[in-house]
């Protein structure tokens, strides 16, 4: 995962959610949508060969189960990381197939992971807005049709409302497991400037607790982790096997502690050790810096050897 942390790390500002140029029309569940694709359609495939897709984590929890590898392998093979927002909020996009924009999935048929396609593509044509009011604890569900040009499936007579459409595509399911990443999301953007850019480990145990669910599974069972919370062994048992209670549990994580909602029990003590390991380190840093200040001093005044100006104390006489 080197490569692939390397370049979340260096990741520059991308935040699409924040860019949006013009507020689409909202639609509710009962709104009536006239469209149908179908290999028969002339733009069949079409909308795969130009994809720009955000994975959320119930998408990686299916795909990566699906193609029978770890979230780690499925991270590294078929996706791009980016940032939500300015604060570096991370997110993971499909990766499109080497020197091209169609999706690796796409075949003549039409998706080979179709069962457990993205959240995205089983909405299309319709956006998912998901909105919270400053008065509301849990967001609520709007929509936007979207209508281009080279789809034809608008042309189809099928018509049924939105909340059907989304039932016959499986989106109804996809949109309850995500709810909880999608209020984290919601959550980090009410929040604002009272949070402020949060630093790079933060994101990181972001990243880790929804996207590689896998080495959060390694987290969870680890010795530091067992220390500071107190996991009943039944529960502990269902984290281990069950990938969907292991995501779910991972919302409740960073809800805990991201946002101080006590949604995990500590163990007694637990918080006072946290603080004195931070103390500890931080007593060991400032010891080194004093037991190399004296050096410190004297390179800074030192030219590099053999070039003018130079003390002598690292160079040839």
């Amino acid at each position: 995962m080197q490569d692939y942390d390397a370049q979340f790390k260096n990741l520059a500002d991308d935040a699409p959610f924040e860019q949006m140029p013009v507020m689409p029309n909202m639609l509710d569940g009962d709104s009536q949508l006239k469209f149908r694709c179908h290999r028969g359609v002339k733009c069949w495939n079409a909308c795969c060969s130009n994809i720009d897709i955000t994975l959320t984590p119930y998408d990686i929890l299916r795909l990566k189960n699906h193609l029978g590898m770890s979230s780690g392998e499925f991270l590294q093979k078929y996706t791009v990381p980016y940032e939500i927002d300015k604060d570096g909020t991370p997110g993971v996009k499909l990766r499109s197939v080497d020197g091209g924009t169609a999706c690796q999935f796409m075949v003549e048929e039409g998706c080979s992971v179709y069962q457990d396609r993205p959240t995205a593509c089983r909405y299309y044509p319709v956006a998912l807005l998901s909105v919270r009011r400053s008065d509301e604890y849990v967001d609520r569900l709007s929509f936007a049709l979207v209508q281009e040009k080279t789809c034809f499936g608008h042309q189809e007579p099928d018509t049924q409302t939105i909340d059907q459409y989304r039932e016959g595509q499986g989106a109804t399911e996809y949109d309850e497991k995500g709810r909880g990443w999608r209020q984290l999301i919601l959550k980090k953007k009410s929040a604002g400037p009272a949070i402020g850019k949060p630093p790079v480990i933060t994101n990181q145990l972001f990243f880790m607790a929804n996207y590689d669910l896998d080495r959060f599974r390694a987290f969870v069972i680890s010795d530091s982790f067992n220390k500071t919370y107190d996991i009943p062994v039944e529960q502990m048992a269902e984290l281990v096997a069950d990938d969907e209670k292991l995501m779910a549990f991972g919302f409740d994580f960073l809800r805990h502690v991201l946002f101080g909602e006590k949604c995990l029990t500590e163990k007694d003590g637990a918080y006072e050790a946290r603080i004195e390991r931070l103390k500890a380190k931080a007593e060991a840093i400032r010891a080194e810096f004093e037991a190399n200040r004296d050096q410190i001093e004297d390179e800074k005044y030192c030219a590099p050897p053999g070039q003018p100006g130079d003390c002598g104390c690292g160079s040839e006489s």
